[in-house]
């Protein structure tokens, strides 16, 4: 039997991930704190792992090409993201996925939109998270560090403009010490046209 939609909860108020299907629901978050050797992981990755990694595949094929960078230390990392792809693929129901981990120490994305993907979800392991608002609102919502956020996307089955949620990128240029955002994106494999493994920015 299908559970009962958690309908009209105001969206300050995190609602589980599986809510996504209701029709009022364009975002869904898991508040989560990251433990002592996730934290060193993120930022083990921020100091010594590549600006991206951009893949696509199953998250068998995403382990295979991960595991050679991420030895050791870097094993909590891994071993959180894959579990992300797996609930991602879930939620999703799309045997493969897109794989993104950004380093960000810009204003990236700085305007409030809708992506053109069905669903993305979005895990900051460093620095602030997600910004997001509903359209006709001035406030402003900021996703605290390590929470998981998904959204719907244009593409999604049934979407309306009318429950829409728009999100961005946080600001960093205005902020009084640097920051570096290490963000990782799970969205459907053919998001953002996805044509070649690894592809470097400009490949995007």
């Amino acid at each position: 039997m299908r559970q009962a939609c958690p309908t009209r909860q105001h969206l300050a108020i995190p609602a589980p991930l599986h809510a996504i299907t209701c029709p009022d629901h364009s975002i869904t978050q898991e508040p989560r704190q990251l433990g002592a050797e996730l934290h060193h992981a993120a930022q083990l990755w921020v100091a010594q792992g590549p600006d991206l990694f951009l893949s696509r595949g199953s998250v068998e094929m995403l382990e295979t090409e991960l595991q050679p960078l991420m030895p050791g230390p870097l094993h909590p990392l891994l071993a959180d993201m894959l579990a992300l792809a797996r609930r991602y693929q879930r939620l999703s129901g799309t045997a493969e996925l897109r794989f993104r981990l950004e380093k960000i120490t810009h204003d990236s994305c700085s305007r409030f939109h809708v992506d053109n993907v069905p669903l993305r979800l979005l895990c900051t392991y460093t620095g602030p998270g997600v910004q997001w608002k509903q359209p006709e609102s001035d406030t402003i919502h900021t996703t605290p560090t390590g929470w998981l956020s998904l959204l719907k996307g244009r593409q999604y089955p049934n979407w309306s403009a009318s429950t829409a949620v728009l999100h961005r990128s946080p600001p960093l240029s205005g902020l009084a010490t640097p920051v570096t955002r290490l963000l990782l994106t799970l969205d459907h494999p053919d998001a953002c046209g996805m044509a070649v493994p690894h592809a470097t920015p400009e490949e995007q």
